[in-house]
């Protein structure tokens, strides 16, 4: 809950850096992950492995490819915060879960039960009708939709754990964040060291990425899959009551008949998927 709840409360963090450019933004995050992560790992004795991985072409190759689709996301959503899109960055992560079980079908091959094609055509209506109802801003949820859903696939073919694997791809997408960063210091324009208080919201931004993932990471290894599911729902949820609740972003009718279809769609599949495990644990002898 508490990983889902500040990956849900994220709005209001990147809201406070309004008046700092989206990229310088992105850029920040990247380099104030690495050192945080580079940190947590020393203590933890992890740096080994770390460089295990950096020596691999094998794992190098996917990682490189998770790097962009991460980079792609994080200004993509940074970006839809400060223009006033929170609605469309939250129908971005409820419609995830359903394009990871496309791209599951249609690449790993992964077979689709009755009720999960049910919730999936559901929620692609609601998505044809939010198209209808407002086409300017569907590019957003499309995009945050499709990047995660692509880099769950590929760290999932990825033997690589969570935190060397969030280390590696944020060392991929340092050098051009420095450049840009650097390229910013040398116009003048760079937002970090402006005042204080924008100073330790940027270097806090290494702590909003990190934390949640590493919440994730150990509540992953004590709770059931059905139990995750059900719960990562309520991350979407609250940057949704956030974009409407605080900051006034309006719904035209079509976009609350989508959102109710996508809601519906979302509802089916977590029972479905929650009444497949208990079937699962069921069969398993005691």
């Amino acid at each position: 809950m508490a990983a889902y709840g500040l990956w849900g409360l994220l709005p209001i963090f990147f809201k406070l850096l309004h008046h700092v450019g989206p990229v310088e933004v992105a850029a920040q995050r990247v380099l104030w992950s690495v050192l945080l992560i580079a940190l947590l790992m020393a203590l933890r004795g992890g740096i080994a492995s770390l460089f295990a991985v950096l020596r691999d072409r094998t794992l190098m190759r996917p990682l490189a490819a998770s790097a962009l689709f991460i980079a792609i996301n994080w200004l993509t959503y940074v970006w839809a915060i400060a223009n006033d899109h929170v609605v469309a960055a939250s129908l971005g992560y409820f419609l995830n879960p359903l394009v990871s079980v496309l791209l599951g079908v249609l690449v790993l091959k992964e077979r689709l039960r009755r009720g999960q094609g049910v919730a999936l055509i559901i929620a692609t209506a609601g998505v044809a009708i939010m198209a209808a109802a407002a086409f300017s801003t569907l590019w957003i949820s499309i995009v945050l939709a499709f990047t995660f859903a692509f880099y769950g696939l590929v760290r999932k073919v990825t033997p690589v754990t969570p935190m060397a694997g969030l280390g590696v791809e944020t060392l991929i997408l340092l050098p051009a964040s420095l450049a840009y960063l650097g390229w910013l210091g040398g116009t003048g324009s760079l937002a970090f060291g402006r005042d204080l208080p924008t100073t330790l919201l940027i270097i806090s931004s290494g702590a909003v990425t990190t934390v949640p993932l590493l919440l994730f990471a150990l509540a992953a290894r004590r709770l059931p899959m059905a139990t995750l599911g059900l719960l990562q729902y309520s991350a979407p949820t609250l940057q949704f009551l956030s974009g409407v609740l605080l900051y006034g972003e309006t719904l035209s009718n079509g976009q609350i008949i989508s959102f109710a279809l996508i809601w519906l769609g979302l509802i089916l599949f977590a029972a479905d998927s929650y009444r497949a495990a208990r079937q699962a644990r069921a069969t398993v002898p005691a």
